[in-house]
């Protein structure tokens, strides 16, 4: 219903006992504010179609003579996946409008790069689990150290006193990221060996134990710490491992999508003078993730909404 509409549903079905009970519909539609047209509209579909014909239907023609012929469109579809052209690139190749070949990536699901697995041209299929736990994705962000009193970003490159040059190292964000609540956990680990993950999941399984998640599978990439003895510790706990194809981020892309948001809103959003500065900050910031910062796609509420909101079933 658009917001000036006179009739909804049940103004229609009251236009239609009146005409039912022998009145003229020209006079009804007087009545009620609305055309003659209209009324005759109404009192014609209620012939044809019944209660059904009063609901609202689009507007969209049964046939469409003009439209780009199917065999145009399967081209400007393998244009995009093969070529990744834009629609002015690919009209100017097909000799056609570019909001026409716009149009045919939208309705492809093509109009945006980012919807596409680049090597294949595919469209990126979402999915999204259905309860805690089902499914956690780990992996790790490499993040250079900071040296004592602050490096480049606090000095500049150009300074002097600027000590850029000093090797201090990276240290290893180690994150687990449920994919139903995108509920996370984290640790700022000296490295990215098999025993230091091990240990690092074994605390995350009980940090998601005490909030009432059992974990089923994992998912990593093929990194050397998540290879076999990663995968025993993870079979002790009754937990099934998985890894994602290689070069393909976008299969774990929830625990990708956390590392950046971790990069921007906690990494480099301010200078830390320090890497211990920064190591007090995480936690800070991952409490304000995960109990009051809003994540659009899971309807604008907090990550842990959807563990502490879980339905009966589930509980």
């Amino acid at each position: 219903m658009h917001a000036n509409a006179r009739l909804t549903i049940h103004g229609r079905r009251l236009l239609i006992d009146r005409i039912q009970t022998g009145r003229p519909v020209a006079h009804v539609a007087v009545e009620m504010g609305i055309s003659s047209a209209t009324a005759w509209k109404w009192w014609r579909r209620f012939r044809l179609e019944g209660d059904a014909g009063l609901w609202d239907r689009t507007s969209r023609p049964h046939r469409s003579p003009g439209r780009t012929p199917r065999i145009v469109e399967r081209r400007v579809v393998q244009l995009r996946r093969s070529r990744k052209l834009g629609p002015a690139r690919i009209a100017g190749i097909l000799e056609m409008p570019a909001s026409t070949v716009h149009r045919i990536l939208v309705r492809a699901g093509l109009n945006r790069l980012a919807w596409m697995d680049r090597p294949t041209g595919q469209r990126i299929r979402r999915y999204e689990k259905t309860r805690p736990g089902e499914l956690v994705h780990v992996d790790v962000k490499k993040i250079g150290r900071i040296p004592g009193g602050g490096g480049w970003r606090a000095h500049g490159r150009g300074n002097a006193n600027n000590p850029r040059r000093t090797k201090v190292g990276y240290a290893f964000v180690h994150s687990a990221v449920d994919d139903y609540s995108r509920v996370a956990y984290c640790e700022v680990l000296d490295d990215e060996r098999a025993v230091s993950s091990i240990a690092f999941w074994s605390r995350a399984n009980t940090w998601f134990a005490q909030r009432g998640v059992t974990v089923e599978r994992v998912l990593t990439d093929n990194g050397a710490c998540y290879k076999r003895r990663f995968t025993e510790a993870l079979d002790q706990l009754g937990i099934r491992h998985s890894h994602t194809r290689p070069y393909r981020p976008q299969t774990n892309g929830k625990v990708e999508r956390f590392n950046r948001t971790l990069a921007d809103d906690w990494a480099y959003v301010r200078i830390y003078r320090s890497d211990a500065a920064r190591t007090t900050a995480l936690e800070r910031w991952l409490h304000t993730y995960n109990h009051h910062r809003t994540h659009t796609a899971i309807g604008g509420e907090p990550p842990i909404s959807r563990i502490n909101n879980l339905p009966e079933q589930y509980t």
